[in-house]
């Protein structure tokens, strides 16, 4: 038995992200066949970290320009990229974030193209996008929905620009995922139990990673352990580690590297090859750990940070048990109008 786990609900919120692989494909031609010249990620808050790997192979893959914004910073700065023929990208669970609603009108303002990301097209951000695809999910399901949508939007901007080759065969492979994903949950069960016995009262992690699973340790840093457990995190990138986070350890320094299976892989190997000469406390959480059978090695390096997003739900849910502390308590958050 997993705690708190529903396989078939969670099954069905990721065959739903993946099966609307045909609608973004056709969106994405239609609007680089009306004139799209750039692309802008623009939601607020975590959810736009889970954008950040598919932005990310799309700067180093595409021709494509793109942009990654702040919704609370592009409403007041403006950008000479934004306007006719930008594609702006909103992600949104509830689909009513109010950073991400006034930075959706500004786009608007600009003579961008809309598209959203939500859990329910009867949303605010749905309603107001001119193209809208929603998947039902909530918290626990969420990160790996949101990853695999902005990929699915990837892969159709690069096939459709000429950028890759066999976008069906890689298509084919994420169909695949869902199941995989559950099965990774499953073998990493035992260890997410123990590891959340393991640190229940420690306060204070430094969470580093490299790569598209970079954007995962963000995530799970500031929008996990911080918000929803209220325990002090550091996520710093493993190429900037060296540049003076090294100084902080000490003995009994917890330190978490994700490691995908990407090319920056070597980044994370060196954190990793430092730490354990300092700390007793590193923890290593690695892709590479799970099977994924039926899944080429570009595959793997593509659905890294969704893998470990999958994974590390567990740990999120077995440190709510050992802690006391429900996922869903918050002090301030949607508390007040600040």
């Amino acid at each position: 038995m997993m705690l708190k786990f529903d396989p078939e609900s969670y099954l069905a919120v990721q065959r739903g992200a993946v099966a609307l692989a045909p609608e973004i494909r056709t969106a994405v031609r239609a609007w680089l066949d009306d004139g799209g010249r750039n692309l802008f990620f623009m939601g607020a808050g975590g959810v736009n970290f889970l954008m950040l790997p598919a932005a990310r192979l799309l700067q180093t893959r595409s021709t494509l320009p793109v942009h990654i914004e702040m919704s609370a910073e592009i409403v007041h700065s403006g950008s000479a990229h934004l306007g006719p023929g930008s594609l702006a990208v909103f992600p949104s669970v509830s689909g009513t974030t109010k950073e991400a609603v006034a930075a959706l009108r500004f786009a608007q303002s600009r003579g961008a193209t809309i598209l959203s990301l939500t859990s329910h097209p009867s949303t605010p951000i749905a309603e107001l996008a001119d193209i809208t695809f929603s998947n039902a999910c909530a918290d626990p399901t969420s990160s790996e929905n949101f990853h695999l949508q902005s990929l699915l939007l990837a892969l159709a901007i690069m096939d459709a620009r000429g950028e890759l080759e066999d976008y069906d065969a890689v298509v084919a492979e994420l169909r695949r995922l869902p199941d995989l994903l559950v099965a990774a949950k499953q073998a990493f069960e035992a260890r997410a139990e123990a590891l959340a016995i393991e640190i229940a009262d420690e306060q204070h992690h430094i969470m580093t990673s490299a790569g598209g699973s970079w954007f995962e340790a963000m995530y799970y840093g500031m929008c996990i352990l911080e918000e929803m457990q209220w325990i002090w995190t550091r996520p710093v990138h493993a190429s900037d580690f060296f540049h003076g986070t090294l100084e902080l350890l000490e003995s009994d320094t917890s330190v978490f590297i994700l490691k995908g299976e990407d090319e920056q892989r070597p980044l994370t190997d060196r954190v990793e090859r430092f730490a354990r000469t300092v700390t007793e406390r590193v923890r290593v959480i690695d892709t590479l750990d799970f099977e994924l059978p039926g899944l080429s090695p570009r595959a793997r390096a593509l659905v890294s940070p969704i893998v470990l997003a999958a994974v590390l739900e567990r740990l999120s849910t077995h440190l709510e048990r050992v802690r006391g502390h429900d996922l869903t308590i918050r002090r301030y958050y949607k508390k007040g109008d600040f």
